[in-house]
């Protein structure tokens, strides 16, 4: 019995590290890697306080919500993640949408607010949880990087001129890109030249001290300047507004109460920041795991970034995602474990228990010109320039989806990027590509003869590649290529072969196409040929009871050796005839 008794302990264990990978890493931490990670940590901590502030103070929140929001979901996702060194936490595009989603509900209710956002990220996790059980990890691709980077280009343009307002001295109320030009424009007139002064020295402050102290945040670095110019000029009697009396001690776990008419709204919008903050989560990590040479589980970054956000939304946090200039910290100075993001949520729980002090003289407009410098580095031209050069198309794409973010704000411009993507993927599958193959001197197997133009067919066979599985969105589509590639054919086609290698999938709808075509060619006295995956397709046909009049062979070479020997023997019995 002691022996059964192990074996089930053993099994629950196995169980428990399936779901929550990070843990068995943590087991087994070593101890040589403390030191680096103690200096990573705090390093990582030195970035995460003034953007948590800065982020609450976009996503509509009080500073001290921001840093909630940096502490219990690090350490959820050291528990769940799988990436050795992801920081998760508040980010600008996350930001952005859950204050462009919750502001309409509120109503100018700041407490119904703050419930709504925490709901918007437990429901938000819940989603993300849902998708790791349904293995849809996948998703993390299902954005191409040519539309997440548009997204991302709108949210950056969005978030820069919504602080445009705190830099100037002046509230700017309008919720749209062009209306905020044009209602800075308008009050230009009433800026306020101690608050744009102190604006401008912090991003004099952002540019000069990465050049000075490259191992020191340049964002900590601004705040910590900018707040010393407001204590000890007294600017705040000048009119510089400040971030106030930030509240010490840790964040009280609570469920948020909501009225339950806004569930839909909220579950629309939650699904939109989940797929987003997980697709942008997954940039961040793969990039990192590729640089580092170790992997990912998708599916399992699913379920650890829906754990993250449930423990922002219970400790009165906001919605989070995977943080890429926390990372790049985090990478930078040495970090090799998630106990990095472990010391840096510690760090920040230290500064909200025993040093939120000096917090409230930090103004407003330096806190404006951390957004700004955190949504410039969200801009990518470069991306946009190899799109440009790449494919003309996937810049239109981009383009567009940062149009929709510009024109319709950024919850709809979530549901555009989606629509983006799914005609996307219709059109890529819809409308494989078709190819002719023939044989090319000097290289070896079979090749499109559109790419080559000294390819070679063999009379009276055609070798027809259609680079898709045949389903219900593209059957009519592969019907009509292969009888207009007949038409287009001599007059002496005998064998049609089409490669089924592409073809890794057929249903109903394309079982019909099928058919059709096997007797439109037999109609003409043409054997439909298949090669290619031949044992597979055989078991398949079993199993549903399904028989195909036609040969078959294992590849296309093999297809083409059996027809050329028939020929040969067809032009010898004519050669004898005739003598």
């Amino acid at each position: 019995m002691p022996g059964t008794n192990n074996q089930n302990a053993n099994v629950w264990v196995q169980r428990l590290f399936r779901v929550a990978p990070g843990l068995r890493k943590l087991l087994a931490y070593r101890r040589a890697d403390l030191p680096s990670d103690m200096i990573a940590g705090l390093s990582v901590a030195a970035v995460a306080l003034p953007v948590g502030v800065a982020y609450a103070q976009l996503a509509g929140f009080r500073p001290e919500v921001g840093l909630y929001a940096s502490i219990l979901p690090l350490i959820a996702y050291a528990i769940f993640g799988t990436s050795r060194q992801l920081i998760v936490g508040p980010d600008a595009a996350t930001c952005a949408i859950v204050a462009a989603a919750v502001t309409p509900l509120a109503a100018g209710n700041q407490e119904l607010y703050f419930s709504l956002s925490m709901v918007l990220a437990f429901l938000a996790g819940v989603f993300c949880i849902i998708g790791r059980l349904l293995k849809l990890g996948a998703l993390a691709d299902f954005l191409s990087r040519p539309i997440l980077v548009g997204f991302l280009n709108g949210m950056a343009l969005s978030i820069a001129l919504g602080q445009i307002g705190k830099i100037f001295g002046f509230p700017i109320t309008s919720d749209r890109i062009l209306p905020r030009l044009a209602e800075f424009a308008s009050k230009l007139g009433v800026t306020h030249l101690p608050t744009l002064a102190i604006g401008l020295a912090a991003f004099l402050v952002l540019a000069v001290a990465p050049r000075l102290f490259s191992r020191f945040p340049a964002a900590l670095a601004a705040m910590i300047v900018t707040g010393a110019a407001v204590k000890v000029l007294g600017l705040g009697a000048m009119g510089v507004q400040t971030i106030g009396a930030v509240p010490a001690g840790l964040p009280v776990l609570r469920i948020p109460f909501f009225p339950p008419e806004f569930l839909p709204d909220l579950c629309a919008d939650a699904a939109g920041v989940a797929l987003v903050g997980f697709s942008s989560m997954m940039l961040t990590a793969r990039s990192f795991a590729a640089k580092n040479r170790y992997e990912v589980d998708v599916d399992a970054e699913f379920a650890a970034l829906g754990a993250a956000n449930i423990a922002a939304a219970v400790s009165q946090g906001f919605a989070v995602s995977g943080a890429d200039s926390r990372t790049a910290m985090s990478d930078s100075a040495g970090g090799r474990t998630q106990v990095t993001g472990l010391v840096a949520a510690a760090t920040v729980a230290a500064v909200l228990l025993f040093f939120t002090g000096p917090l409230q003289y930090v103004p407003s407009a330096a806190l404006g010109a951390v957004l700004v410098g955190a949504a410039l580095s969200l801009l990518d031209l470069k991306a946009l320039k190899s799109f440009y050069q790449f494919d003309r198309r996937e810049l239109v794409l981009s383009l567009i989806a940062t149009l929709g973010v510009a024109t319709v704000g950024a919850v709809k411009g979530i549901l555009i990027a989606v629509v983006l993507a799914l005609l996307r993927f219709i059109r890529l599958v819809s409308r494989p590509k078709v190819e002719i193959l023939g044989s090319v001197p000097g290289l070896v197997g079979l090749h499109s003869i559109e790419r080559h133009e000294n390819a070679r067919t063999i009379s009276g066979l055609e070798l027809f590649r259609f680079n898709a599985p045949i389903v219900f969105f593209n059957a009519p589509f592969f019907k009509r290529s292969v009888l207009e590639a007949v038409e287009a054919a001599e007059p002496a086609l005998k064998w049609f072969v089409i490669d089924m290698i592409p073809i890794t999938m057929v249903d109903i709808t394309g079982l019909h196409a099928v058919r059709d075509v096997i007797e439109a060619l037999g109609a003409r006295g043409v054997a439909f040929i298949t090669a290619g995956r031949e044992t597979e397709w055989k078991q398949w046909a079993e199993l549903r009871g399904l028989k195909f009049a036609h040969r078959s062979f294992p590849t296309l070479e093999a297809a083409v050796q059996a027809y050329q020997p028939e020929e040969s023997l067809k032009m010898l019995v004519s050669h004898d005839a005739a003598v």
